[in-house]
């Protein structure tokens, strides 16, 4: 069974992720969270800034990756895991932003809906969502 201490802790990461989900209008400045709850498809890309939506969006990203690193480690206690889990985050997060001020730079409606998608691997945690079972299934087939 389960170390207790390690379950509550998991658990208090994941309240974190979801305190992060719940406060972001107040937590970090992204006009993009109105634009994409309207019906993006038809208007205009909001006005912004640059500089500091990709500060921001940075910031929400290294948070989402520090708690998602801290769950692998508390599921798996495996070093080797979080290192590698660590490297595709880094990678990730190089594409991903790469990706996201093509879109920030250069906004075009058609692109709208692919710019949301990648904007949600930045801003949520999903990479923990897809690095969880995989490793879990790693695991078993050990």
């Amino acid at each position: 069974m389960r170390n207790p201490i390690s379950i509550i802790l998991i658990l208090v990461l994941f309240i974190l992720l979801v305190l992060i989900r719940v406060f972001e209008n107040e937590l970090f400045y992204d006009p993009y969270l109105s634009f994409f709850k309207n019906d993006y498809l038809h208007i205009d890309s909001p006005r912004r800034e640059i500089f500091k939506l990709t500060m921001y969006t940075t910031l929400r990203y290294a948070l989402n990756s520090l708690i998602s690193l801290g769950i692998i480690y508390l599921f798996f206690k495996d070093k080797s895991i979080v290192k590698f889990s660590s490297s595709v985050f880094g990678i990730a997060y190089i594409i991903l932003i790469a990706l996201f001020l093509y879109f920030v730079i250069h906004p075009s409606q058609e692109d709208y809906y692919l710019f949301f998608n990648f904007r949600r691997f930045l801003i949520q945690p999903i990479l923990l969502l897809l690095l969880l079972p995989a490793f879990y299934y790693y695991k078993l087939k050990q």
